[in-house]
């Protein structure tokens, strides 16, 4: 009878270690995926709509000589994107000094957000016939 307790005692344990290790493999699988949810649900503030400014956004297209559209009207914090659509260098120089690309190949951009009403003119430094406006509201 003491030898059949003592097998039936070593298979209990085999059985205990084989949970202990089936257990400690699901939580090596689960506990990474709960840290990650509770890193981006408690971790990251709730913005809603009323809590900061939404800035517009704005594009002009340089292609063929031409900024498009020459002019354009935007409100007060839009940003305005200029991106270079023709197959030379260009760039875009405010005249009264307030922004001025680098000169911009094929498809690079250049932005500016505008952040006071005004009319703001420009041009491009490489080509100089080459003008455009925004009119900030």
């Amino acid at each position: 009878m003491q030898i059949g307790k003592k097998t039936e005692e070593r298979e209990k344990t085999g059985k205990e270690q084989e949970m202990t290790k089936r257990n400690v493999w699901v939580a090596g699988l689960i506990m990474p995926a709960v840290i990650l949810m509770v890193l981006l649900f408690v971790g990251s503030p709730a913005v809603t709509a009323s809590d900061q400014p939404s800035g517009a956004n704005a594009e002009v297209k340089i292609d063929n000589f031409s900024f498009g559209p020459e002019t354009i009207k935007v409100s007060v914090g839009t940003t305005v994107t200029w991106i270079n659509r023709d197959d030379i260098p260009h760039t875009v120089v405010s005249t009264d000094g307030v922004f001025k690309s680098k000169v911009r190949d094929t498809d690079e951009k250049f932005s500016y957000t505008f952040t006071k009403a005004g009319t703001y003119s420009y041009y491009c430094s490489v080509h100089p016939k080459m003008t455009g406006k925004v009119v900030v509201q």
